[in-house]
């Protein structure tokens, strides 16, 4: 059983990584910003405790997301498989507060460039019906049909927050917050591993059971 930390930028590939690992290990993939969402929606004490700091325009205070986080630690699947945190911690008083309900065995960090990773969010489209994600300006990830899903052929709709200004903002503050994190967690020798965010599709089988058993 392995308990992971997935730490990177906001679009460095977090989730798409998470997916690959799925394909070898059922490890639970725990997206915070999905889990705060699905909260909300069900109307839960913690997510309504949430909501009223969303609805005011407010970040959502730490002790409510780490509440939220160790109770979904708590769930069968993560107690069997293991976990694989997405987009927390974000903060180095997150990752402390982390380490006193859970103990980690890796922390996979994906470095990628900014310029890189601006034309990955900028370039984003996905269909409205399935789901499926392209980008307008990487030839492998190209709708075959320019504007259209290649599999339901419904017009596909660029999100309204990947704009250059919301990215400029969301990799200023991963700069700020993420030099503290990654200093935290290389403090314990061996627990933190870097990979390259434009190798994670190409990773081979026997590469991604080694980044879960780099511990």
């Amino acid at each position: 059983m392995v308990n992971m930390v997935l730490f990177g930028a906001p679009g460095a590939g977090k989730g798409t990584l998470a997916g690959r690992i799925n394909t070898i290990e059922p490890i639970a993939h725990i997206s915070t910003g999905d889990l705060l969402r699905e909260n909300v929606k069900n109307g839960t004490p913690i997510g309504k405790k949430a909501k009223s700091f969303m609805d005011a325009g407010k970040l959502v205070p730490d002790k409510i997301v780490i509440d939220m986080v160790n109770n979904r630690l708590k769930e069968d699947d993560v107690q069997q498989n293991g976990f694989m945190l997405d987009g927390f911690p974000r903060t180095l008083d997150q990752a402390k507060a982390l380490d006193k309900i859970t103990q980690l065995n890796v922390v996979v960090v994906l470095d990628i460039e900014k310029e890189a990773l601006k034309q990955r969010i900028l370039g984003r489209v996905s269909c409205p019906q399935c789901g499926k994600i392209y980008n307008i300006y990487n030839e492998k990830l190209m709708p075959q049909t320019e504007g259209l899903c290649d599999d339901c052929q419904v017009e596909l709709t660029h999100r309204d927050d990947d704009n250059e200004e919301t990215f400029e903002k969301r990799w200023n503050t991963y700069q700020e917050q993420s030099v503290d994190v990654i200093q935290y967690y290389d403090q314990n020798e061996g627990l933190v591993k870097h990979i390259e965010s434009e190798s994670v599709l190409g990773l081979s089988e026997d590469e991604l059971r080694a980044l879960i058993t780099s511990a």
